[in-house]
């Protein structure tokens, strides 16, 4: 492999290579700029979580299958009137008006101007200031044609009635999300683009510097963005949380990976007078070392695909998509655009031919010097602060109320937490129990199987929906005393699919119980994403250990990097935790985010792992231990700084976004990113090496 790469960089440093490689990345960029489509034209809010055997996606397909008239998207019409009550005439009149429009996609709307008073009741609060209507979409329709359709409804409520009309629901939810992202993409991308700029000018106060690696990133981002596109006109789904991410992603790694070419680079200059021969041996040290990097990313995304929840999975092809054109680029473009400015890249502080250690820091020449003299208090001492900081993770607790992640202002929110206020907490999600029987249920059975649910734990009510004409299949609407997306809620009914067998047996039935709903999702969402959670974690450990293995012929040296990464990642999620209740009042979190951040935080973090370890494996063929861990500490220290401080705030760009959900994961990250860089890479594992690892020299003299 280092042969292979090493023939292609080589190339790429030649004059006439250097050529060939921008002209073919522009020649490929825009060729798929004009003939690909985008991927935005493919993007969607919400996609299948589950696996198809989860007991909550079996239930909901026997719901479809014996009452097709279920069928749809649900969305909540909520009007509240401003002053006084809300009129049933009057919201009658509304009702009839979105019913002549004939508006695409509305299958069913609940006619409540023409039902008894009696039926009437339960869809108005008690102080009768709010009304709700059901409302259902054909399941055909696309978030974006629900989007519109809800619009024409709003439109004519408006024009028709005083009353605030909020619309919640999924439909509801997925045209809200839908919005969202697509202000929030334009706010992320001209934030990670700026920031990055910013920071680059800071950092290397030099202009070229700043632009050469967005440069890069520009070109990297048109061919995935439209490879991208060509995939999910292929069928991949694109969920626009993956896209957000993704976009991060991109621009990290990107300029990561440019800034430790540059680094080597602007050495390589003060001992080759040729700006292509100091960029031939630059990659001939960087260039595995960048690649290898970007094969750990990518190898960690790949390992999504054994996830077997929809998020997670949907993970894999868009990132490690993105990680084989960043990885393509770092051993070409990069290279090739850095020859292509030669010295001018670093003006004004150009580096000349015998100007020595042109990427020391000074800084970090002090770190380095204390580690190798004191690493057991270096050890020590940081290993406390990150034993104390994953000590948090004995306060996680997690939300499971999705609606809860959106911003406060959004409408079918405000609807939802108008309902909970309006309305009985479990009338908010009602989970659907379907009775499968081998044998007809006679009337007194079915009371009978009602009484028995509506005897399980924290419920309500339950009252019969429809059955079919030979009376083998019947559901139920179970109703939860307390918030249905409550974890003691949520234990409850799990509890209570768990001992269904049972329930049926205690009735004399002879048949199967389903449940399905918002409640029973979650719960499969649970055991699913604590399974994923075990498997990946697994692997990706794995199979990075073995990467490392590799790449630095050792066994010892990849327990180094591992271990200090996994203890770096815990330290990561508690205080990153702690701190976002702190500074943000953000107690609970996404369940989700343990395994996004260990995703990225080991992927990524490794990185400076691998900088650090090729070069001190360098210097080792050349210097004692302890000088080695000095001189690579010193060498690359500021590099990876740079590289780090940039990493953690681009990644901090994702706490513009709308969703609860990518503000902490995006917060827990930079907060892993900046311990890895200053703490783990600088300290933490230079210390073990120096505890650890013995001079052959010494060992053969004596």
């Amino acid at each position: 492999m280092k042969k292979i790469l090493q023939t292609v960089t080589d190339r790429v440093s030649s004059k006439r290579g250097m050529w060939i490689t921008l002209a073919s990345w522009f020649i490929i960029t825009m060729v798929l700029a004009v003939f690909a489509p985008s991927a935005k034209d493919y993007e969607v809010s919400t996609i299948a979580s589950l696996p198809d055997d989860a007991k909550s996606v079996i239930a909901q397909k026997k719901m479809d299958q014996y009452f097709p008239n279920n069928e749809g998207t649900p969305a909540i019409l909520v009007f509240q009137a401003k002053k006084g009550e809300v009129k049933i005439q009057e919201l009658g009149k509304v009702l009839e008006k979105i019913k002549e429009k004939n508006i695409n996609g509305i299958d069913q709307m609940i006619p409540i101007a023409s039902l008894p008073p009696q039926a009437t009741a339960g869809f108005f609060s008690k102080d009768k200031t709010t009304a709700i209507v059901p409302l259902t979409f054909n399941a055909s329709l696309e978030s974006k044609e629900i989007r519109d359709s809800l619009a024409k409804v709003k439109d004519i409520a408006a024009d028709t009635t005083d009353y605030k009309l909020y619309v919640t629901g999924p439909a509801g939810i997925a045209a809200d999300t839908l919005d969202l992202f697509s202000r929030a993409d334009l706010v992320l991308i001209l934030s990670t683009v700026g920031l990055i700029l910013i920071l680059l000018i800071v950092i290397y106060r030099s202009p070229l510097l700043a632009l050469i690696p967005l440069l890069a990133a520009a070109f990297v981002y048109e061919v995935v963005n439209q490879l991208l596109g060509i995939m999910g006109k292929a069928g991949l789904v694109l969920s626009n949380q993956t896209l957000s991410i993704m976009s991060i992603l991109l621009f990290a790694a990107t300029i990561d990976y440019s800034l430790f070419v540059f680094s080597r680079y602007r050495e390589e200059l003060t001992n080759h007078e040729s700006k292509f021969q100091a960029m031939k041996e630059a990659m001939r040290e960087t260039g595995m070392p960048v690649f290898f990097s970007g094969g750990t990313v990518l190898a960690a995304m790949l390992v999504l695909f054994f996830a077997q929840f929809g998020d997670y999975r949907n993970f894999a092809p868009t990132f490690a998509t993105t990680m084989v054109v960043i990885m393509a680029a770092s051993i070409t473009l990069v290279p090739a655009l850095f020859t292509l400015f030669g010295r001018k890249s670093f003006w004004p502080k150009i580096p000349h031919v015998g100007q020595a250690y042109a990427s020391k820091h000074v800084f970090w020449g002090k770190i380095g010097r204390l580690v190798a003299k004191k690493p057991g208090l270096s050890v020590v001492v940081i290993g406390i602060f990150l034993l104390v900081s994953a000590s948090n993770l004995f306060n996680l607790k997690y939300e499971y109320d999705t609606m809860k992640s959106f911003p406060k202002d959004m409408p079918s929110r405000q609807g939802y937490e108008i309902l909970a206020q309006k309305f009985e907490r479990g009338d908010l999600a009602p989970t659907t129990v379907v009775f499968e029987s081998k044998d007809p249920v006679s009337s007194e059975q079915q009371e009978k199987l009602r009484a028995t649910l509506e005897a399980q734990p924290l419920v309500s009510n339950v009252r019969l929906g429809e059955k079919t004409h030979n009376d083998l299949v019947l559901y139920y609407s179970l109703t939860f005393s307390g918030n249905p997306y409550a974890i003691k809620t949520i234990d409850g009914l799990e509890q209570t699919i768990n001992h269904s067998k049972q329930i049926v047996a205690d009735s004399g039935f002879h048949g199967k119980l389903y449940f399905a709903g918002e409640t029973a999702t979650k719960v499969d969402d649970r055991i699913v994403n604590d399974r994923d959670v075990k498997v990946i974690v697994t692997l990706e450990t794995i199979l990075i250990f073995i990467l490392l293995i590799v790449l630095t012929k050792s066994v010892k040296m990849p327990i180094y990097m591992m271990g200090t990464i996994l203890v770096s990642f815990f330290a990561a999620l508690g205080l990153g935790t702690f701190l976002s209740n702190l500074f943000f009042g953000i107690d609970t979190i996404s369940d989700r985010v343990p395994l996004y951040a260990f995703v990225f935080l080991v992927a990524l973090g490794i990185d400076y792992n691998i900088m650090l370890v090729s070069r001190f494996q360098e210097e080792r063929a050349k210097h004692t231990i302890k000088e080695a861990v000095e001189i690579a500490v010193t060498n690359t220290g500021g590099v990876i700084s740079s590289a780090g401080l940039i990493l953690a705030a681009t990644f901090a760009v994702l706490m513009t976004q709308p969703i609860q959900l990518l503000f902490v994961f995006g917060f827990i990250v930079a907060v892993g990113i900046l311990l890895d860089t200053f703490l783990i890479r600088g300290m933490l594992l230079p210390g073990l090496i120096v505890l650890l690892e013995k001079d052959k020299q010494v060992s053969e003299s004596k």
